[in-house]
């Protein structure tokens, strides 16, 4: 039985900044070999990636996967549409979720488990821009709070 240790490849920050992650789902992918291979020199952007559900399936778009070098022939469109792998139960209610309340699909990272790429989905909705404000000054006040702590500590 292969360990369910995971080894992450690459993590969408700028979903975090963007939206709330109100929940979040695993979901297994379709590649090619190659692109599996460049998956694992690192040659991921999860950037500008979202997900659609479109006939019962569930796409990823805009997941940038660089072309391995080694390559040739088999190389893969850098930034063609993915199928992620859930069960059809869940690529429904997710569907449902997205057309009546709003929200978004959106991969927040992607890693290894033994041998299989894994992509994490968040169900999300989108940050106002006053409440990324918001985040961004909770950020700023806790560095300051621990610099401070760090300071008065080095000095005790």
């Amino acid at each position: 039985m292969a360990s369910r240790e995971r080894r992450p490849i690459a993590s969408n920050k700028k979903a975090y900044h963007d939206y709330f992650v109100e929940d979040k789902y695993e979901a297994g992918i379709s590649l090619a070999g190659t692109e599996v291979k460049s998956i694992r020199q690192g040659g991921v952007n999860l950037k500008d990636a979202y997900c659609t559900v479109t006939n019962g399936e569930l796409l990823v778009r805009g997941l940038r996967i660089s072309p391995y070098e080694k390559g040739n022939i088999f190389n893969k469109d850098p930034l063609r549409t993915r199928r992620l792998l859930m069960h059809k139960r869940e690529i429904r209610r997710l569907g449902a979720k997205v057309v009546q309340d709003g929200y978004a699909l959106v991969p927040l990272s992607l890693y290894f488990v033994g041998p299989y790429v894994k992509v994490e989905v968040g169900l999300c909705k989108g940050k106002k821009l006053h409440d990324k404000r918001d985040a961004e000054a909770q950020r700023s006040a806790k560095r300051e709070i621990d610099r401070a702590m760090k300071e008065r500590i080095g000095n005790g």
